[in-house]
């Protein structure tokens, strides 16, 4: 099936347009842009060159996708930006590319990117992450799969925020936050995402084995490194493995502990 696109469209002979992608009403596709196929790029959505576009992903009205970073030491030579599958990119979003020469920002499989959400230049983000509204994604920040990250937080660059963690709205986060925690409010952990692993799939046992590691980590008076050294020694499971390596190879620090009040530490069972 070919490829339908809205006369008013704007479609570089460069791009490379695959078969039954639709290319909405005053759309730009600007140059070297690869689009797979069955993407959706809907109306005044504009496209920058060395942009790629995974099949079935949704691009919504008004949305600047590869466009040149926010970063002074831009040199304007050939980067880029690679969009994986079936992400949903909404009203506005902006995904900057690369700054260096030939470096990239990556996006995964299967995300959801609200209206006026932000990922800077470089970026790593993994699959099935939710970005809500306003969120904003400083430049090489990385985030891991089955992040959520809620409305108007900003993370500063260079940060980690790791697989199936969540961020509260309106937090800043100046550190790396563990995988399977909740942060709100100025980089401070409250508790484990217990909701988010059991939708995720995590087994009782497994959802065990993180709470505890999250009192020998926040609750025991134990320094970082006395803390995981005493994980390591319950017999970790992969997934506290995987938690434990993110904290070794942390280079900002992990985030703080606060205290959760009385509501927080009913829904999320600290």
């Amino acid at each position: 099936m070919k490829a339908k696109i809205h006369k008013t469209a704007i479609v570089d002979k460069k791009a490379e347009i695959g078969d039954a992608v639709e290319i909405g009403p005053y759309a730009i596709i600007e140059g070297a842009v690869k689009i797979e196929k069955n993407a959706r790029i809907m109306a005044h959505a504009h496209i920058s060159s060395g942009t790629q576009i995974g099949e079935g992903t949704e691009v919504h009205m008004g949305a600047v996708l590869g466009h040149t970073p926010q970063d002074f030491a831009y040199e304007e030579k050939e980067s880029f930006l690679k969009i994986g599958k079936r992400n949903i990119i909404r009203e506005y979003v902006t995904i900057h590319k690369g700054t260096k020469e030939n470096s990239s920002t990556v996006i995964g499989d299967e995300n959801y990117f609200m209206g006026a959400s932000h990922i800077g230049h470089n970026c790593f983000v993994g699959n099935k992450v939710i970005l809500a509204n306003g969120a904003l994604l400083a430049g090489h920040v990385q985030v891991e799969d089955g992040v959520f990250i809620s409305g108007n937080v900003a993370i500063h660059q260079f940060c980690r925020i790791g697989r199936l963690s969540m961020v509260g709205g309106f937090s800043g986060v100046n550190q790396d936050v563990p995988p399977y925690m909740v942060v709100r409010g100025p980089s401070k952990v409250r508790a484990v995402n217990i909701i988010g692993l059991r939708r995720a799939g995590f087994k009782r046992e497994v959802i065990r084995e993180i709470k505890e590691a999250f009192k020998l980590l926040y609750r025991s008076g134990l320094n970082t490194r006395q803390a995981t050294e005493k994980i390591m020694g319950i017999n970790p499971s992969p997934e506290i493995l995987h938690m434990v390596d993110f904290i070794k190879e942390s280079k900002r620090g992990i985030c703080d502990y606060h205290s959760a009040d009385e509501a927080s530490e009913k829904f999320f069972e600290v």
